[in-house]
């Protein structure tokens, strides 16, 4: 299956909503909830929480029921179980680190957004045969970074990238100034210790910080 266009603009708007996407680990779901208002009141509407834990699903079923204003999606999916489980707990989109055939597969097929990830030319040249026009460039530092990215602009004209790894606030805005680069993930704006000890207003300055930061590709995505 290939990437449908309607998707393919679904995900566009939502990419253009924010220069950083938050990638968050929950080990409950009133953390969650916590968590996701304070990044919204910083104005990080567009939330990826990563199925890395038991109460993943939980928290992000709370998060799509109780928090407004937000477009939360599922991240760390590797399986095509994920992507059924992702679904049923109201995931708006679906993130993978890779991009294997079935979860592909899987993942075009599914009835919302899916941001594949890839970490070579090979695999971006794939996703493009595919139909596909954004993609998770992860992991982002180790990688090969911005010049990596920027290297793939003249072959990969019309694909965009989603860079998550090594990402912070340091080095975001080099990314974000590729003009294949929609947005960046990062998991600096949740701090451990500020989850840890409930700093939600630490949090919410955190975010201000990085929604004030500019993508220079998200009018033309």
């Amino acid at each position: 299956m290939s990437f449908t266009l309607a998707k393919t603009e679904r995900l566009a708007a939502i990419l253009s909503q924010t220069p950083v996407i938050p990638v968050l680990t929950f080990s409950d779901a009133k953390t969650g909830v916590a968590t996701c208002k304070a990044l919204r009141d910083g104005g990080l509407t567009v939330l990826e929480v990563t199925m890395r834990t038991p109460k993943a699903l939980e928290a992000l079923r709370a998060i799509v029921d109780e928090v407004e204003g937000v477009t939360a999606g599922a991240g760390t999916v590797l399986e095509t179980q994920h992507v059924e489980q992702a679904i049923q707990a109201g995931a708006n989109f679906l993130v993978s680190p890779g991009s294997s055939s079935r979860l592909l597969s899987a993942g075009s097929e599914a009835p919302v957004p899916f941001l594949p990830g890839v970490s070579t030319a090979s695999e971006a040249m794939q996703l493009a045969e595919r139909g596909a026009t954004f993609a998770k460039f992860f992991p982002a530092g180790p990688a090969g970074g911005p010049a990596f990215l920027k290297a793939l602009v003249a072959p990969l004209p019309e694909l965009h990238f989603v860079p998550t790894g090594g990402v912070d606030l340091k080095n975001a805005q080099e990314y974000l100034d590729l003009r294949n680069v929609a947005a960046v993930g990062g998991s600096w704006v949740v701090p451990q210790d500020a989850l840890d000890s409930g700093d939600w207003a630490r949090i919410t300055q955190l975010a201000k910080e990085a929604s004030a930061l500019k993508a220079r590709s998200s009018s033309q995505a």
